[in-house]
């Protein structure tokens, strides 16, 4: 790191007024510094101040000894296991010297990182907002298991046989496999069934009960898609009347999950249109190819072992955006950074992955595409279908025991333009229930102050209202009742 770049990293602590997600600062070290190696090596990796007195405004520590502050972070980097090795450099700052840290994300065969002396289950930590967190233990088996590859979706259902198996489903994917590799099938049909993972110890496996299945749900009964359509921007911002639109838990199969789970969203979104020179698109709030392979990695790719099996898969629709959540984060090598990129792939549940290759979605019949291509080409799908609908790329949020695809609401023109900052909140303002100073400065992309100037304004005006006390923490705003558009 260069002197540079350190100056402009207190700068921004300066002006948040504290730690932030990637950089924590301390003023010397001490054993708590090993938690936060611990947590930046396991997730993201980030950056460790030493030198700076946080509680008087990230200020240089008086008399600050940056040789022997060096020593002892080497020192504690080696209490970790595995240990940590971040590149350590002394850089002078306002008239001192202070110790800079920089530590990288660790690969996942190593992870996870931890305290020695606290053991694996008790020393093992996250990066939450400004915090070190303690990891759960799913979460560290988690990590442990992509040190090889999960096979909880080989497992036997010992409580069912071949019959809770569709019977057309299971028919047609023989039939296509026995062409595919009449091998298989010289030794009878019993034998392939275990050839093929459909069965273990006489009992389907869960791979053949989730994709070909008459039922899964009488075995698994949280293994489901859950929606919910929320009145606002968050699950709490109503407090009173009705706190969802809709809501429902859908059975099936991943073919049919998949299938009803795109059809409640198109229920419930909007349809716009944009009316050409000859003909007339239409623009739904949410394309369905994009909702479509969303639910698809959702299902496919989630965490299905013993731990996770009362989990389901959560499709959460707001009055600006839709959420897909399903448990388990990202697997193997692929990083929220590298979506979508080519040759970026990897695959929790190998069988269902297999399987799904070859099932039709029950709509779309049996001479239409697959359910799954399974050739790392779902994100790219996703983002070619938002572009072409006007609407910006996804956001992910990556956790250890979920992983989020959120689609932001569509809007009809490309780019919209506003004469003032006044104006641009307004309008947004206008389509929401309420929203903080933060979340308008993050969709107008003005500055912070142009945001509350505007805001301020539109209060004066008699526009906008504040939800909570003046100085509350918690200060959003939002158009009282009654008023229209007036810009």
């Amino acid at each position: 790191m260069d002197q540079s770049h350190l100056k402009e990293i207190i700068a921004n602590l300066r002006l948040v007024g504290s730690d932030i997600q990637s950089v924590e600062v301390k003023s010397n070290v001490g054993k708590s510094i090993r938690e936060t190696l611990s947590a930046f090596a396991n997730a993201g990796g980030g950056v460790i101040i030493v030198g700076l007195d946080e509680k008087s405004g990230f200020i240089p520590v008086e008399k600050f000894d940056a040789l022997k502050n060096q020593d002892a972070l080497e020192t504690r980097c080696g209490q970790l296991t595995p240990p940590v090795r971040p590149e350590i450099s002394i850089l002078p700052f306002e008239g001192t010297s202070i110790v800079v840290a920089e530590i990288e994300e660790f690969s996942p065969v190593d992870k996870p990182c931890y305290v020695t002396d606290q053991g694996r289950y008790g020393g093992s930590y996250i990066r939450t907002g400004e915090g070190d967190t303690k990891l759960s233990n799913y979460e560290i088996d988690k990590l442990i298991e992509e040190h090889t590859q999960p096979k909880w979706d080989e497992e036997p259902v010992v409580d069912a046989t071949v019959d809770d198996l569709a019977p057309d489903a299971l028919e047609d994917y023989l039939q296509t496999q026995k062409q595919r590799r009449p091998k298989t099938f010289k030794d009878g049909r019993e034998v392939a069934l275990r050839r093929l993972r459909i069965t273990k110890d006489d009992s389907p496996t869960l791979a053949a009960l989730l994709v070909m299945g008459d039922y899964p749900q009488e075995f698994f009964p949280r293994l489901t898609v859950t929606f919910a359509l929320f009145p606002g921007t968050s699950k709490g911002a109503i407090t009173t009347g009705l706190r969802l639109l809709d809501s429902a838990t859908l059975t099936g199969t991943i073919p049919e999950l998949v299938d009803a789970g795109v059809d409640i969203v198109k229920r419930n979104m909007r349809t716009g249109a944009m009316i050409g020179e000859k003909f007339r698109t239409d623009l739904p709030d949410y394309p369905p190819i994009a909702v479509r392979e969303a639910l698809v990695n959702a299902l496919m790719h989630r965490d299905y072992s013993p731990s996770a099996q009362g989990s389901q898969v959560q499709i959460n629709m707001f009055v600006d955006r839709l959420e897909i959540t399903s448990p388990g984060g990202l697997y193997g090598g692929v990083t929220v950074r590298h979506l979508g990129e080519p040759g970026v792939s990897s695959t929790r549940n190998q069988r269902i992955s297999s399987f799904l290759e070859e099932v039709s979605l029950p709509s779309e019949g049996k001479q239409a595409g697959r359910v799954a291509e399974n050739r790392g080409t779902g994100i790219a799908t996703i983002n070619q279908s938002l572009q072409d609908a006007l609407m910006p790329k996804p956001e992910y949020i990556n956790r250890l025991d979920s992983f989020t695809i959120i689609f932001r609401r569509r809007r009809v023109a490309t780019q919209e333009r506003y004469t003032t900052a006044r104006d641009h909140v307004l309008a947004i303002l206008e389509g929401e229930s309420s929203s903080s100073t933060t979340e308008l400065v993050e969709k107008t992309q003005l500055s912070r102050t142009a945001v509350q100037k505007a805001v301020n304004a539109l209060i004066d005006e008699g526009l906008v209202e504040r939800t909570e006390p003046v100085r509350s923490p918690k200060q959003r705003y939002r158009m009282i009742a009654g008023q229209g558009t007036s810009r």
